[in-house]
């Protein structure tokens, strides 16, 4: 339900508000809609904590 959202100014470079426009656009979404998933996922990916480690050693780069 729409009215139940909160609604905020966001501010953001030119250059990132037109990524952010492309990939929405490449999604099918909004722009508000692509920003709304990105923090959903962002925010599911930090409940569970840190990610197991993938098997690679990253100290040799």
């Amino acid at each position: 339900m729409a009215d139940d959202k909160k609604g905020f100014l966001l501010r953001l470079p030119p250059e990132l508000f037109e990524q952010v426009r492309a990939w929405a656009e490449q999604e099918m979404r909004s722009i508000n809609g692509q920003i709304e998933f990105v923090l959903r996922e962002a925010l599911r990916r930090r409940s569970r904590g840190p990610e197991p480690p993938t098997g690679t050693d990253q100290a040799g780069d």
